[in-house]
């Protein structure tokens, strides 16, 4: 005869075991808290610039996304990582967001409140380039800046030695879905070892700018244009991955009838890493 299945647990049973596990991962944070205090001492303030890592963080977020399974949203865990990180980040060095909310505040307070929680300050400014300007006069502040389009080039105030630089583009995962997806680059002051290099950031003055030197530009770098008075023509911001090199696109700019007045690196930040419908990640 055969045995007779065992019953479902009980209501009271499964509470008391997520009870446990809540009490295990508040354990853990504590213990995290733990850790990272005694990274401070160990610090002792001596690095330059932000705590921001932007490498490491960039990679703990593909593995996140790589290993996560269960009925449990990615956009929760995501969440849940990005205000522990930049939680923890903020208590080993304060720091403020300074974002730009020209292009509109919504979109943009979603996407600091997702990726850096409510702990850190969040500064309001009305252009990219007053953004940027109130980071350059801090020790470790980030700016928030639109990754895709632009009132003014903003970006030229990098070009300096010693001055902030394009360090992230957020989100670190992307997808059609996303509840902050608004394309983002943060800009800070980091420690060389702490970059993520993937993707070259540069600015590039034109002359001869036109719609058709932009049609022949795009399938080798995503490009944000403004006018440049200056030069009578624009200031570009180029994405150069390592598939292509600024030379490859200064030639194509050339070819297509621009003439190339100054570049400058302003900055990097890792491939952008795309979660498709179905789940599976590519960079």
């Amino acid at each position: 005869m055969a045995k007779a299945p065992p019953a479902p647990p009980s209501l009271a049973v499964l509470r008391k075991e997520i009870d446990a596990i809540d009490e295990q991962v508040h354990n853990l944070l504590m213990q995290r808290g733990d850790i990272i205090d005694r990274l401070i001492s160990v610090k002792q303030t001596q690095e330059v610039g932000s705590a921001f890592r932007p490498a490491r963080e960039a990679d703990m977020m593909r593995r996140l996304a790589q290993r996560h399974r269960g009925i449990l949203p990615l956009d929760t865990v995501e969440s849940i990582w990005r205000v522990i990180i930049s939680t923890f980040t903020y208590v080993q060095a304060p720091f403020s967001l300074h974002a730009d909310l020209s292009l509109g505040e919504s979109a943009m307070r979603d996407s600091a409140r997702f990726h850096f929680g409510f702990t850190v300050p969040f500064v309001s400014h009305f252009s990219a380039s007053a953004a940027v300007e109130g980071v350059a006069k801090s020790k470790g502040d980030l700016a928030l800046v639109s990754a895709t389009s632009s009132r003014a080039p903003w970006w030229l105030a990098l070009e300096t030695e010693g001055a902030p630089k394009i360090i992230a583009r957020l989100p670190f995962i992307e997808r059609a879905d996303h509840p902050a997806a608004l394309p983002v680059f943060v800009v800070s002051r980091v420690a060389d070892s702490a970059m993520v290099t993937e993707v070259e950031m540069w600015s590039v003055r034109v002359s001869g700018w036109n719609a058709e030197i932009a049609r022949a530009l795009s399938p080798l770098a995503e490009i944000v244009a403004v006018p440049d008075t200056a030069f009578d023509g624009a200031a570009l911001l180029v994405s150069v991955t390592n598939g292509n090199s600024l030379d490859k696109i200064k030639s194509a700019l050339i070819e297509a009838g621009a003439s190339v007045r100054s570049s400058a690196l302003v900055g990097s930040h890792a491939t952008r890493y795309t979660m498709p419908t179905n789940g599976a990640a590519k960079a």
